[in-house]
């Protein structure tokens, strides 16, 4: 590996010295040398003392994150390295984030229908029920794989095969992983079908793993595979589709080493025209955690082979977003979710001069009917499941809605009201704590002065009799287009049963953008929380400091 970062750095540095030497150098000008392009990030904070918020010591003071990508392309050939630093990681993320290194390094080429990846490099079979890899640095998530890569697409068919080890922080993972994916689009491969309106396409997966078995209580198998089949019909402003994915018993820490297999099975249908659409979705499924290292059941996002997105609307207010959110329950979970838009015309009664719109969702989650089979001495199948009855638990439902109405070309007004049911003694591992009932409203104006003045306003509060009672939150941001941007944000849990935690947590920010460089400078306390996107959630500890977060994109 070090050979391999060695050899790309030196590609970089050459591609460099020769760009800035071009004119002085016998390369005759207009010579394509090819592009580099890529980006850079960091975020640091100064910790302040806080023990009223219960915000844990940091001895360094200081915390930073940041990383570097750069990549470079000439014609079909691509390069690229991600240098990363972590001295040390903010509060967070995790600790294995420690140090600096370059963890992802790729060079790849295309040629004719193929393309070929060897080193890092990201995937997704299918909507990522039986593999997907990404990279998300809010979350400290990056699983890429380590391996080769190759594709091949030709009239409609796409063909995916794989091998590699899993990124774990600065290490690799110890299983290997191995896939192949099919799709076919129907009516790029079937000349007779390339304009009939009716468009179909249909894909398969098989993935597998490998590790050693290292148990010595248990005969544990070595290889463990996924299945996965979908497809997908859309006539005109219809479609329906369908994805299953089977897999093979796969004792691990996260299902207690039992010998179960997994399923999973989702469907979704939707309409949509001029003014209206509808998107219905619900799937079901059992024990499809599927990591290549069988013992990490660690609760930060490590080494997952797949991934299941929750069916649930991603909230972007923070009383909606940071409090109660939900990730899929890759053990057990049966769940639907109804989305709905619908724009009132305008100079109708309901529409006004400039139109209205309303935005209806509804999401819903139970667990699936299991009886325990008490066979941990046995056959450890652990459980008996009906995959499509549901259980006696109810884990979550979300009904919410927003009116966004225009009432002129300088003033827009937006409406949101959420009622939640939050069962947080599984979905936040709080034995004991009553289930969360609670209504939201917010009240979200903006006001756009003239083209470069605009100020946009939040009201929020939460009512709940659970927990920590009742929250309210404000928020006001005024932007001075292009380049400035001033925000005053405070949540204040006004209904906390106990006097001492009705504490405002306020927070007051400046940022500035010259065309793709954004640098933000914030300083307030940060509460207690959970951070999701996506349906992936890091816990967020209590904070208090200044905050500095720099992006840039070339």
């Amino acid at each position: 590996m070090r050979k391999i970062q060695i050899i790309v750095s030196f590609l970089f540095v050459t591609v460099f010295a020769f760009q800035v030497n071009a004119q002085n150098s016998p390369i005759p000008a207009g010579t394509d040398l090819g592009q580099i392009h890529g980006n850079f990030d960091l975020g640091a904070q100064y910790y302040r003392d806080d023990t009223l918020i219960g915000a844990p010591d940091v001895p360094e003071q200081v915390l930073f994150n940041g990383f570097l990508n750069l990549n470079y392309t000439k014609g079909n050939f691509r390069a690229g390295i991600r240098y990363e630093s972590y001295q040390n990681a903010l509060l967070g993320y995790s600790p294995e984030y420690i140090g600096n290194g370059i963890p992802y390094r790729y060079a790849g080429y295309k040629l004719g229908n193929f393309d070929f990846t060897a080193g890092n490099f990201y995937e997704q079979f299918g909507n990522g029920f039986p593999l997907r890899s990404y990279f998300e640095p809010t979350l400290g998530v990056d699983n890429s794989f380590d391996g080769f890569r190759v594709k091949y697409n030709n009239k409609g068919v796409g063909i995916k095969m794989l091998i590699g080890t899993q990124r774990n922080y600065f290490t690799q993972s110890e299983g290997i992983v191995r896939g192949a994916d099919l799709n076919v689009q129907l009516n790029d491969l079937l000349d007779n079908l390339k304009d009939n309106p009716t468009k179909i396409q249909f894909g398969g997966s098989v993935v597998s793993k490998y590790q050693p078995d290292n148990s010595p209580d248990l005969v544990l198998p070595e290889n463990v595979m996924i299945l996965d089949g979908r497809f997908k019909v859309s006539r005109k402003g219809m479609y329906v589709y369908s994805e299953y994915a089977y897999k093979y018993n796969d004792p691990s820490a996260d299902n207690r080493y039992i010998f179960r297999n997994g399923q999973s099975l989702e469907a979704g249908l939707g309409y949509s025209k001029r003014g209206f659409g509808i998107n219905v979705t619900a799937h079901t499924l059992i024990n499809m955690s599927y990591r290549s290292d069988r013992d990490n059941s660690s609760q930060f996002t490590e080494e997952y082979i797949n991934f299941i997105p929750s069916l649930t609307k991603p909230h972007s207010y923070l009383l909606m977003a940071t409090l109660y959110p939900y990730a899929t329950q890759l053990q057990n979970e049966m769940a639907f979710q109804v989305d709905a838009v619908y724009k009132f015309k305008r100079k109708s009664l309901l529409g006004g001069k400039y139109g209205t719109t309303l935005f209806v969702n509804f999401s819903f989650a139970n667990d699936v009917d299991t009886t325990n089979l008490n066979d941990m001495e046995t056959t450890r199948l652990g459980y008996s499941a009906d995959l499509f009855k549901p259980g006696d638990t109810k884990l979550w439902h979300d009904f919410n809605m927003k009116i966004v109405h225009k009432f002129s070309k300088l003033f827009q007004l937006k409406f949101t009201y959420q009622n939640l049911f939050y069962n947080i003694d599984i979905l936040q591992g709080k034995p004991g704590e009553s289930d969360i009932l609670a209504n939201v409203f917010i009240a979200e104006g903006k006001f756009k002065f003239d083209r470069k003045n605009t100020l946009r306003v939040e009201a929020q509060t939460l009512f709940t009799d659970q927990h920590d009672g009742d929250w309210a939150a404000f928020v006001a941001e005024y932007t001075v287009s292009p380049h400035w941007s001033f925000s005053l944000l405070d949540q204040y849990n006004y209904g906390n049963k106990s006097a001492e935690k009705r504490i405002h947590y306020f927070t007051a920010a400046v940022g500035y953008t010259q065309k793709a460089n954004k640098i933000m400078l914030s300083y307030g306390r940060q509460r207690e929380g959970l951070f999701c996107v996506g349906g992936i959630c890091r816990v967020v500890p209590a904070s208090n400091g200044v905050k500095l977060t720099l992006s840039s994109t070339f």
